[in-house]
């Protein structure tokens, strides 16, 4: 399947639900900014965008739902650059420049929203692997892992390596560059 069809649009929506999903999102990044993610409470959302708590509860059904939300214009900025940009993470590059530039791109944007993704990942059991953007970029590295044995297990594998809560739990005794170069590695061996 190309990775154009796994991206998905935005559904259509009337203008004051647009107007109240703008506000809730600009709401819920401005607080969990200033307070942290764990700390926030939809309450406060609510309050804060100016909307009714069932309104923000329809859209977005709880806070990983908001957190999958405000995600989503980040994620499509990196799908972008996958498909369209310039390599290596773009096309142009062999497999495993790109891999390696995909990996180190979704680790950079992994680190900046460690908080949000974790909260995404880890709502119910499995919540990682429902999300739209997580079927997207395993099959990127299923693509490039194209000479691997078993693709599609290498790509999950990889990616396991980058889950939110992994990361988080790593990160400080392992730190950011011990984690990269162990990502990379693994990324070379697969190849």
């Amino acid at each position: 399947m190309p990775l154009e069809l796994l991206r998905t649009p935005p559904p259509k929506e009337r203008a004051d639900a647009a107007r109240n999903r703008v506000a809730v999102l600009e709401a819920a990044a401005r607080l969990f900014a200033e307070h942290g993610v764990e700390a926030v409470s939809m309450d406060q959302v609510a309050a804060a965008a100016g909307v009714g708590k069932g309104t923000l509860f329809r859209r977005f059904g709880d806070k990983s739902g908001l957190a999958v939300a405000l995600l989503d214009a980040r994620e499509r900025v990196l799908q972008e650059a996958v498909l369209h940009g310039p390599p290596p993470l773009g096309p142009g590059a062999p497999a495993g420049e790109r891999l390696a530039a995909f990996l180190n791109a979704y680790f950079d944007y992994l680190l900046e929203h460690l908080a949000l993704v974790r909260m995404s990942e880890t709502a119910t059991p499995g919540a990682r692997y429902r999300i739209g953007a997580y079927r997207f970029w395993h099959r990127h590295v299923a693509i490039l892992l194209a000479a691997a044995p078993d693709p599609d297990h290498t790509a999950h594998a990889l990616l396991a390596a980058l889950a939110a809560d992994h990361v988080a739990a790593l990160l400080p005794e392992l730190g950011e560059q011990r984690m990269r170069a162990g990502l990379l590695y693994l990324a070379q061996s697969a190849m």
